[in-house]
């Protein structure tokens, strides 16, 4: 609405619109502002009114700006339903016949409003205050409950990591402890095993030496079979010793593994522990508190309670099946270790035994031999005496065979009829043919007592070398081979004990 004729004598302070200056304010900082601000109360006024002349101004359509009227307007301007009308910088004469714009009824209008408004502004302050002092006490009671609420659940969560960290404290103590004691017995079973290579080497030994027997006595007696009976025996104790010193190395890496396993779950425990029992201490008093925008929308947990349990439990089954398995290994080992020093000790028993059965039966037969042997000497030196007797025997009977030759060659010289074959003659054919007959039956009683003779040194010789094959078997199986076998390992040393 605009009146013609007058003069306009107002002037805008404010900073034009268009020279980068912001008059009012941001549209964020205002919705902010009056988001719950009710307008003023606008007093409408009727352009009928009877007091209101109608020769001085006329209603036409235009669109207010901040500018003054004199520059937001060009010098001619058209307005809707009236034409071009040239201001004018001046009308002194059109300012008598203004007249006042509101009424007194306006007036008390206008002021009962405002009372009403700043009432009713009033309450809503007031009420806004209550609420707020409200909603503060019940907020700071609400914030108290949910902070008890998180320390409560804080220090369950404290007690709950201290519970598993002893746990598993308890548990590592406990593997610590089965596997020191697995590391006992794998070093007792690696010195019975080394202390098994003594008694093959001996068993072995005396096999070699009994091959250097002579003739006869290198026989498959009962000590041989002993022997190898023997050396079987510990070849299956080594053997036996060394699956289960591999047993006893992989479960000592499973038991070493689930100690690991463990060790770091209590590390991370006693870490979780320390940052939960520090967040438990914090309070609003505390020092290094702060903001951190944002942080409760990172999620980096990568567990529930449930699976945080079942991880730790499982460790400690883990263990105590992995110690279950030790427990059970200790035992097979202590078995094995006793099982073969038993069955060392009966053999090297059963070898020894034989060994002196062997060597009663080598000395029986060597006394035995000797005594034939003396005889044989004894007949052989009666047989020699005894040709020795028969040769006198027949160096004896030439002289009555030459005494007999010598009658007969006489009497042939006898002369003519003297030459009788009287009894004499007979007697003395008679002498020299029983001479003859003692001398040839003489002579093959010596030929007879020189072949028993030589049958007597054959006897003695073989007697003589039987007795020297004895005489080293007995060597080689009393000297040599009980030699050896009067040390062997204890049954200490054998099941692993220094």
């Amino acid at each position: 609405m605009e009146y013609y004729g007058s003069t306009i004598t107002s002037t805008y302070t404010r900073p034009r619109v268009g020279d980068g200056t912001r008059f009012l304010p941001h549209i964020s900082t205002m919705a902010a502002s009056y988001k719950s601000h009710t307008g003023p109360h606008v007093i409408s006024h009727s352009l009928s009114l009877p007091w209101r002349p109608s020769t001085y101004y006329k209603v036409s359509q235009t669109h207010p700006t901040l500018q003054p009227l004199s520059k937001s307007l060009p010098e001619n301007v058209r307005l809707e339903g009236i034409g071009t009308y040239k201001l004018t910088s001046s009308l002194p004469a059109a300012r008598s016949a203004l007249f006042t714009r509101y009424t007194p009824d306006d007036w008390f209008k206008s002021n009962y409003a405002n009372y009403k408004q700043s009432d009713s502004t009033r309450n809503s302050a007031e009420r806004l205050r209550m609420d707020t002092a409200r909603m503060v006490h019940d907020e700071d009671q609400r914030t108290n409950r949910t902070q008890e609420v998180s320390s409560k659940a804080m220090g369950e969560r404290v007690a709950d990591i201290h519970f598993w960290k002893n746990e598993l404290n308890h548990e590592i103590e406990q593997q610590v402890a089965e596997t020191n004691s697995l590391v006992e017995v794998k070093k007792r079973l690696e010195r019975a095993l080394a202390e098994t290579e003594s008694p093959l080497q001996v068993a072995q030994e005396c096999l070699y030496h009994r091959e250097k027997r002579q003739g006869i006595d290198l026989v498959h007696d009962g000590v041989e079979r002993e022997l190898l009976s023997e050396v079987d025996v510990i070849k299956s104790c080594q053997e036996r010793m060394r699956r289960a010193i591999e047993k006893a190395n992989a479960q000592l890496a499973n038991n070493r593994a689930a100690q690991h396993e463990l060790e770091r779950d209590v590390s991370d425990k006693h870490v979780a522990h320390r940052i939960d029992d520090y967040c438990h201490q914090l309070r609003n008093t505390s020092e290094g508190i702060a903001y951190h925008r944002g942080v409760e929308k990172v999620d980096a947990t990568v567990t529930v309670p449930e699976t945080w349990a079942k991880f730790s439990d499982n460790n400690i089954l883990r263990s105590q099946s992995e110690r279950a398995a030790s427990a059970k290994l200790r035992a097979d080992i202590e078995a094995l270790l006793n099982q073969c020093s038993n069955e060392m000790w009966t053999h090297f028993n059963n070898v020894n035994v034989g060994f002196s059965n062997r060597i009663s039966e080598t000395m029986d037969a060597k006394n035995k031999l000797q005594q034939h042997l003396a005889k044989t000497l004894q007949e052989i030196f009666q047989t020699e005496q005894t040709i020795l007797q028969i040769k006198k025997a027949i160096a004896d009977k030439e002289a009555p065979m030459k005494v007999a030759q010598t009658r007969l060659d006489s009497r042939t010289r006898r002369p003519n009829t003297e030459l009788c074959r009287d009894p004499p003659q007979h007697r003395l054919v008679s002498e020299v043919g029983q001479i003859a007959e003692t001398i040839e039956t003489l002579h093959f009683r010596l030929r007879q007592a020189e072949d028993t003779l030589q049958a007597l040194v054959h006897t003695k010789d073989a007697l003589e070398h039987d007795l020297s094959v004895k005489a080293n078997s007995l060597f080689i199986d009393q000297e040599k081979c009980m030699g050896m076998r009067r040390t062997f390992p204890t049954t200490p040393r054998l099941v692993g004990y220094a």
